[in-house]
């Protein structure tokens, strides 16, 4: 079983890091690419490009400019510890011990606009560059088309028998779930509000944290097992649930909200 969530805009470098263990992203021959055509980009064009502040755009601008490949934890952190965030704050990576974080390293992977594909505890140094931005490069209009077949084909490789979906819309579009080997599931989070239940997305976001912090504390191994998720209220509703689509519900007032 292979658990994807996507990264956060809210970065943690404050913060020491609760493991000395890290590893090196696979893909940062590519990083490194995208890195060479965001360096030609002024803090105006950044900001217009990404929708962000000046402020925000002068900030990342000089982070490409310093972004090294040399990865070491004097200049990097594993990405697990570094994102903040909804997800992350459910997931709430830095209070595992590390047979958790292990756990992390065999089922879990981090969908990334610039890293493509990252292990938990890899190391990564601060960016900003979300998966749907309309970057040109030398693969095409955007990054969907620069990481084309590569991030599907990496998730394959590993050769896991059930991808769990826990990724946003934006970020699980980098993966071609026509070309996945492994059977897909995507879990749905609704809460109860205004007469009935629907997403909301800062709940959704936090739940599907709680997921793999859920999966991790119960060292599962197949997707099954997570019908049983039980974290902050959320139940299964085998009643709108189907094979691939497993919705689970809870009232606002029974998660103390």
């Amino acid at each position: 079983m292979l658990m994807l969530i996507s990264p956060a805009k809210t970065l943690d470098y404050i913060t020491p890091p609760t493991t000395s263990l890290f590893s090196q992203p696979d893909f940062l021959a590519e990083s490194q690419l995208l890195i060479e055509v965001l360096r030609q980009q002024s803090p105006a064009q950044v900001a217009e490009l990404m929708k962000i502040s000046d402020e925000l755009a002068v900030l990342n601008v000089g982070r490409y400019h310093s972004w090294q490949p040399n990865f070491t934890p004097a200049n990097a952190k594993q990405a697990v510890l570094a994102f903040m965030g909804d997800v992350y704050e459910g997931l709430a990576a830095n209070s595992m011990d590390q047979a958790q974080l292990d756990y992390l390293g065999q089922h879990l992977r981090i969908l990334s606009g610039l890293y493509g594909l990252l292990r938990p505890l890899d190391l990564m140094q601060a960016y900003r560059l979300e998966m749907g931005t309309r970057l040109a490069n030398s693969r095409g209009n955007n990054l969907y088309e620069f990481w084309g077949t590569r991030i599907t084909d990496a998730i394959n490789a590993l050769e896991d028998e059930t991808i769990v979906n826990l990724a946003s819309d934006e970020y699980f579009k980098s993966v071609k779930p026509k070309l996945l080997q492994a059977r897909l599931i995507t879990p749905v989070f609704e809460d109860f509000k205004g007469g009935k239940y629907k997403i909301i997305s800062f709940y959704a976001k936090r739940a599907r944290g709680l997921m793999v912090r859920y999966a991790a504390l119960h060292n599962i191994r197949q997707a099954e097992q997570l019908k049983a998720f039980d974290l902050e209220g959320y139940r299964l509703d085998e009643t709108v649930s189907d094979a691939v689509r497993w919705v689970f519900r809870r009232r606002i007032d029974a998660a103390g909200s």
